[in-house]
């Protein structure tokens, strides 16, 4: 078969049978047979831009269904083919929660009408896109903040043996609250709530630690279970939930108190680039144990947690912590105030409890086995969202902090059929400039396509949904020059820019 693609056999290449001698022609003629029936395939492509055409399907770059691609443009999000159930009424939401009487909270309420959450079983919820993008950018920060202080990113699991809870006394004192298994050998596991037993484990199987390596400070961002006896307030407590837990091992009391330190530090660094404003109390050390515990709450009206504060100094408490007649602070004697709270993170100063139940060691500098000194934690990551969507919200709009919004941008374009509807390119091409102009804005776009809508329905639904910023084009981007109406949620501001004006506005929009 001559020709610059021919391809000669050569027969002393071909495997012989170790029985025979022979050679397996039979094999090596078929797999020719499939390789000419390829190639004739391939000649018979008629043109170079045939192919380039069926390399772009293949990778999926060509346009699809649900986007609309314009002349050197990327792929836009379109709205419409977002999975987002939206416009519940409280009625079908309370029906999805499958409970009588009212919503509890705001959170839990705005979460379910516009679709951000969706009931599995009391207590468990489906994540929806839009959450699962704030949820991922939640982690991202935290990562940075983790890291920044030294936190290593671990993956632990979520079985977590018996025995090892067993070891600590935590199998019977955590009660009903540990969801328990058996697997098929009868052999007992729970779905950790917390993993002090397990990351203790994991530190004290190396033997060899020296004291030069430490501190470790070993955390992950996974799912934990609890079985709440009345699971409530949506994310805000349920059966299944996301935590970022923490587990640091010292050298000393004293490098311990200082790790402390430098968490709980991490911890308000996170919270204020959040924009939100939290407590940092006294508090019990409950089930996890340990000499000092601290609780990081935020101040809201449905909060389950009663705190005592000083508003004279940075004195503040749990009231489980204070005697039952204690009025004044115990730091400068002033009155203490009461309010609620919503728990988002917690530290704990564990010490050796868990380091001596599993000889969690390390050799000090005069080669001596020392204990490690232990500290752990928590941020509830889920309950975070849902906490600042409590605090920050209008009673009938969900409101974001800026660096979580799943979206910060979402572009509504005229009514089809409208006197307007010849500024729907202008909208799109907005759309294409944007991406451009602003690289970190790239995938935070959303284009309203639903033009069988009025620019007022979609509004309202954007205004719901919480978007940070709301380009409309309307009447006057048929004007000369064309100028967009641009809502700003977070400010209630409402201005009338032109392309831009718009870049300008959004080029400082920082996200993560």
């Amino acid at each position: 078969m001559p020709g610059a693609h021919s391809f000669s056999p050569s027969w002393e290449l071909l495997p012989t049978c170790p029985n025979t001698g022979r050679h397996k022609e039979v094999q090596f003629l078929s797999c020719w047979a499939v390789m000419e029936g390829l190639l004739a395939r391939c000649r018979a492509l008629p043109t170079l831009s045939a192919l380039s055409t069926c390399s772009r399907q293949l990778s999926g770059r060509t346009p699809c269904r649900s986007h609309h691609c314009g002349p050197g443009s990327g792929q836009r999000l379109l709205l419409s083919r977002i999975f987002q159930p939206q416009n519940l009424r409280e009625d079908q939401a309370l029906s999805l929660e499958g409970r009588s009487g009212e919503l509890t909270c705001r959170s839990q309420r705005l979460m379910l009408q516009v679709g951000l959450i969706l009931p599995a079983s009391p207590g468990c919820y489906h994540l929806l896109p839009y959450t699962v993008r704030a949820l991922e950018k939640l982690v991202r920060l935290i990562d940075q903040e983790m890291q920044a202080v030294g936190g290593q990113k671990v993956s632990l699991p979520s079985l977590s043996p018996a025995e090892l809870w067993r070891a600590t006394q935590r199998w019977d004192l955590m009660g009903k609250e540990l969801l328990r298994l058996q697997d098929r050998h009868g052999k007992e596991y729970c779905l950790g709530p917390t993993h002090e037993e397990v990351v203790t484990a994991l530190v004290a199987s190396q033997k060899n630690l020296s004291y030069k390596q430490l501190p470790f400070l070993l955390y992950q961002v996974t799912r934990k279970f609890r079985d709440e006896p009345r699971p409530r307030f949506g994310l805000l407590r349920g059966r299944e939930f996301y935590m970022k837990d923490m587990y640091t091992f010292d050298s000393s009391p004293e490098a311990a108190r200082q790790t402390y330190s430098l968490v709980c530090d991490a911890y308000r660094s996170l919270f204020r680039r959040l924009g939100l404003q939290v407590i940092k109390a006294q508090a019990d050390v409950g089930s996890i144990g340990g000499t000092m515990s601290h609780e990081f709450q935020l101040p809201v009206e449905v909060g389950e947690d009663r705190l005592a504060v000083c508003p004279s100094c940075s004195f503040s408490a749990n009231v489980e912590t204070l005697d039952s007649s204690q009025t004044h602070c115990p730091t400068c004697q002033s009155p203490l105030t009461e309010t609620r709270g919503i728990e988002v993170g917690h530290t704990f100063y564990l010490g050796t409890k868990y380091s001596s139940i599993f000889s969690a060691q390390f050799t000090n500098a005069e080669g001596k086995p020392c204990l490690a000194e232990m500290g752990c934690y928590g941020l509830g990551v889920s309950r975070i969202l849902a906490a600042a969507i409590e605090v920050l919200a209008t009673e009938d709009s969900v409101r974001w902090p800026g660096l979580l919004a799943p979206y910060q941008v979402c572009l509504i374009p005229p009514k089809k059929g409208s006197k307007e509807a010849a500024a729907t390119e202008l909208t799109e091409r907005l759309y294409d400039h944007i991406t451009e102009a602003v690289p970190q804005l790239r995938g935070e776009l959303v284009l309203d396509d639903r033009t069988h809508l009025t620019i007022g329905s979609r509004l309202k639904d954007a205004d719901k949904l919480g978007y940070p910023f709301v380009v409309v084009a309307g009447k006057r981007a048929l004007e000369e020059p064309a100028c967009f109406e641009v809502w700003c949620q977070n400010t209630g501001e409402q201005l009338f820019l032109t392309r831009e004006g718009v870049l300008d506005l959004l080029t400082p929009v920082q996200v993560v």
